[in-house]
């Protein structure tokens, strides 16, 4: 089977023959028709993440998969083979930069009927990172107030649909060339983030959504009311996740570290920061789907590349410029 993989930290990705996935009673196979780009595909290939996401390399790489069931477990009762499906597998077990992947049953979804295996391969994800920011983590009400930057990236196309629906005010910031794009998404309030301060601009926000880090994170914490939260993905860690990932005691202490300050400035503030490193749901991927083909959400899909074309696209993730998600295609 051919199958893109990482051999070492910090080179690019190569294309290499591959076992079959190993089909175990409570999976399903799948054969990859289309996989979702992710930024997470870049720091793992970089080694950014390494000292929580722990693979054996070469590992095949790709977070994002939609395809047809071409073989189950023997306890397996939810799917048939022949049936359209969409998944972000288990941490632990990604590789859809390949022919076929075996994806936990629990970890699946019945693909959206509405669109393309390319459309519902850019969803999971983003959607589900969108979904446990702000269902699982912000319980987001009506009436309230969210900042969600990045806005025209794939979590922020997303979030802003899902924020909308949830009922609340969705304030987002773009570069000038987002700013209708955003705004036909649902966006409320559009921050072109080169030439205005979305600190100066916003205030007594419930919930900020962040995915760059770094100051942006810092000065977010400042739009929040008292109470307010911001949720990071692009880091840093902090110990509850460290806890989650059942990560070894010296990794603890240091993750602790990592975002001591950020958790300290937000305590200064009377408002808390969580980091969201998203888990794998075909529960909460069956109810995204029902918000697609409801028509609530739609997938925004920026560029596909032929499978041929991995490595070129895994180096394009850096380059940014893709609204919503670029993908990869098998046909």
């Amino acid at each position: 089977m051919r199958a893109f993989v990482v051999s070492k930290y910090k080179e690019p990705l190569q294309e290499a023959d591959v076992p079959e996935p190993v089909v175990g009673e409570r999976d399903v196979l799948v054969q990859v028709r289309a996989a979702g780009l992710n930024v997470l595909d870049e720091k793992i290939r970089s080694g950014a993440f390494k000292s929580f996401l722990r693979y054996e390399l070469p590992q095949v790489m790709g977070n994002d998969v939609a395809g047809s069931v071409v073989g189950v477990g023997a306890e397996v009762t939810r799917f048939v083979v022949g049936d359209q499906v969409y998944a972000r597998p288990d941490k632990d077990r990604i590789g859809t930069f390949a022919e076929r992947i075996a994806v936990a049953e629990a970890d699946l979804a019945l693909k959206p009927a509405t669109v393309t295996f390319e459309e519902a391969a850019s969803l999971p994800l983003v959607a589900l990172t969108a979904w446990q920011a702000l269902v699982e983590k912000g319980n987001v009400r009506p009436g309230q107030r969210v900042l969600i930057h990045a806005g025209a990236g794939g979590v922020g196309t997303v979030a802003i649909q899902l924020a909308k629906y949830l009922g609340a005010t969705v304030a987002t910031t773009v570069s000038a060339g987002n700013v209708d794009f955003v705004r036909e998404l649902g966006a409320d309030i559009v921050i072109d983030h080169r030439n205005q301060d979305f600190g100066q601009l916003l205030d007594g926000y419930d919930l900020v959504l962040d995915s760059l880090g770094g100051t942006n994170l810092e000065k977010s914490l400042r739009v929040l009311r008292p109470g307010g939260k911001a949720i990071g993905i692009a880091g840093p860690p902090d110990p509850a996740f460290a806890a989650e990932a059942g990560l070894n005691p010296v990794l603890r202490l240091a993750i602790a570290a990592l975002s001591g300050k950020i958790r300290r400035q937000a305590k200064k503030l009377g408002v808390t920061y969580e980091f969201l490193f998203m888990h794998a749901s075909g529960d909460q991927l069956r109810q995204i789907t029902a918000l697609v083909d409801s028509g609530v959400l739609r997938p925004v899909v920026g560029r596909v590349f032929h499978f041929d074309q991995t490595v070129e696209a895994v180096q394009s993730l850096g380059k940014g410029g893709v609204r919503g998600k670029a993908v990869i295609t098998r046909a």
